[in-house]
């Protein structure tokens, strides 16, 4: 199956990390958005590199910094002294997969101008609209908030990416090997695409196809319930968000070649889902939140 070669290639390149690249493709699968929380060094550049790679698809990086305008991202006018007139020069945003690197050491007006971007595919420039490539994906990195020069997220923002996931450390035996210099260097050269944007675009709609029994919509809904009604939290998951659980789920089903989705495909996916769009209360972690309410909420309750 494509999905499973296409696992397999990107995790000759990120070691170790095989469910942190089940995630950043159900994203893709799903049409959403990947936010990379973590520490810098353990690998969030590398992981949006090799999945543009084995996808198939363009790729560019902007490094996002205090002084960062809204320009450098979009792109804007020009003046060419040749013609004496102006024109539009696109951005790096012109890509399909948009690697956009610690983004909350940005301003929140840099970090702004991805907002039309995430939600409706297109740009405004010079008073015009622009569509992006298809299929287009944002993935984010953001360094932890108590690190010097960040500015957080608004939940504006926070609730267009799909998925939040940390990568975490190496385990054990891959960081031996690492430090021994045993383990083999994978570039990004050396990768097979493995997907196109066409055939991305086709397991897309096979995504949406995966059915949903009523026993299972009623599961997720006690879930996105209890988000709503949990005393740790001030404000749950919105409409967006349970739809997008719903297609995360449906993706992750259909990478598990199957065309329904079980309790067990939801289970999988609703940490990452949530834990970025909880807005808890004082003295409380999103992440922790949502692993509670998961282990709290029966199934057929």
């Amino acid at each position: 199956m494509s999905i499973d070669r296409t696992l397999s290639e990107a995790a000759r390149r990120v070691r170790g990390k095989p469910h942190q690249l089940k995630l950043a493709l159900a994203s893709a699968l799903a049409g959403g958005h990947l936010l990379i929380e973590d520490v810098p060094g353990v690998g969030k550049t590398t992981l949006s590199q090799t999945l543009a790679r084995v996808l198939g698809l363009t790729y560019r990086r902007i490094q996002f910094t205090s002084d960062l305008v809204p320009a450098d991202i979009l792109g804007g006018a020009v003046y060419s002294p040749e013609t004496r007139s102006f024109s539009v020069v696109k951005g790096p945003i012109f890509a399909q997969v948009l690697l956009a690197d610690e983004l909350n050491r940005a301003s929140p007006k840099a970090q702004s101008a991805l907002l039309e971007a995430m939600e409706e595919e297109q740009v405004s420039l010079e008073g015009e609209a622009y569509l992006l490539p298809q299929p287009f994906l944002v993935m984010a990195t953001q360094n932890p908030m108590d690190m010097a020069g960040t500015h957080a997220l608004p939940e504006s923002q926070l609730d267009r990416f799909l998925i939040s996931m940390s990568m975490g450390y190496p385990d054990a035996e891959v960081e031996r090997e690492l430090l021994a210099g045993q383990a083999s260097q994978v570039h990004y050269d050396d990768l097979q695409p493995i997907l196109s944007a066409e055939v991305l675009q086709d397991l897309r709609r096979q995504a949406m196809e995966v059915h949903l029994s009523a026993p299972l919509l009623d599961y997720l809904q006690h879930l996105v319930r209890e988000t709503r009604e949990h005393p740790d939290v001030r404000l749950g998951l919105s409409p967006r968000a349970a739809l997008g659980l719903t297609r995360v789920a449906q993706a992750w089903a259909l990478m598990a070649r199957r065309d329904y989705v079980q309790p067990d495909d939801l289970q999988q996916v609703f940490v990452p889902v949530a834990r970025h769009r909880l807005q808890t209360r004082q003295g409380n972690d999103g992440q922790r939140v949502a692993e509670q309410i998961l282990a709290d909420t029966p199934i057929g309750g």
